[in-house]
């Protein structure tokens, strides 16, 4: 009975360290994770001066192929202000002449909710960007997605993305990771509310995003190419 009793807790005792070996391992590998996230993707952040709305210095050598600009939310039709600010910064480095396409790239999947088109109208009424040169990826249902898309559907292979800090250090990793040359703009001028919300939500996403870098699982919708600079 008592050689029983003793066998039962050596093998919990065993089981319990294979349970924290494991544990510990997976921490190590999601700080890990999340740490070459923003470490890389800190590194492709502009440093970008301004002269009130224009920008003076800080952008690329040579023009990109495009400025992709990230969805955010949309209100009754119209940008919310987290998605406003990446769309005035999107305005202000088309005008500087960072490149001569923007892709907007963001959530359309209901007839009642389109974020792209919310964008263009944006940009095209309000910042005076010809619509010729606006281009819609209307599945870019998160951002792994959007920048899958914009190398395999619309052939970027160079891009300025725009987002808020929290966001683009994972933009611009996941970019360079699926091969395209990547600089990231920092749109953020406003502290928006549900902050500690968004930067748990991010690091979970750091890591997720890290491990599809590796796996490259294709986007819920591919397509024919459709090259930007058609």
């Amino acid at each position: 009975m008592k050689k029983n009793q003793n066998k039962n807790r050596s093998r919990f005792r065993t089981a319990v360290k294979c349970a924290l070996y494991i544990a510990a391992a997976i921490l190590v590998f999601c700080l890990a994770a999340h740490t070459a996230v923003v470490i890389d993707g800190s590194s492709r952040i502009l440093k970008l001066s301004f002269a009130e709305d224009a920008i003076t210095a800080g952008l690329p050598e040579e023009k990109t192929d495009c400025i992709l600009i990230l969805g955010a939310g949309v209100w009754n039709g119209s940008p919310s202000p987290m998605l406003r600010e990446r769309l005035d910064l999107g305005a202000s480095l088309y005008e500087a002449g960072a490149a001569n396409k923007i892709l907007v790239t963001g959530d359309h999947g209901s007839d009642d909710y389109n974020e792209v088109q919310a964008m263009e109208d944006y940009l095209a009424e309000e910042k005076g960007v010809p619509r010729r040169d606006i281009v819609k990826d209307h599945a870019g249902f998160s951002t792994y997605e959007s920048m899958y898309r914009a190398k395999e559907i619309f052939c970027v292979k160079s891009a300025v993305i725009v987002t808020q800090k929290y966001h683009l250090f994972r933009a611009a990793f996941i970019a360079s990771r699926l091969g395209i040359k990547a600089y990231g703009a920092d749109a953020q001028k406003t502290s928006f509310s549900g902050r500690e919300n968004r930067e748990i939500r991010e690091c979970l996403a750091r890591i997720k995003d890290f491990v599809s870098c590796i796996v490259k699982p294709k986007p819920k919708y591919l397509g024919e190419p459709i090259p930007i600079g058609r």
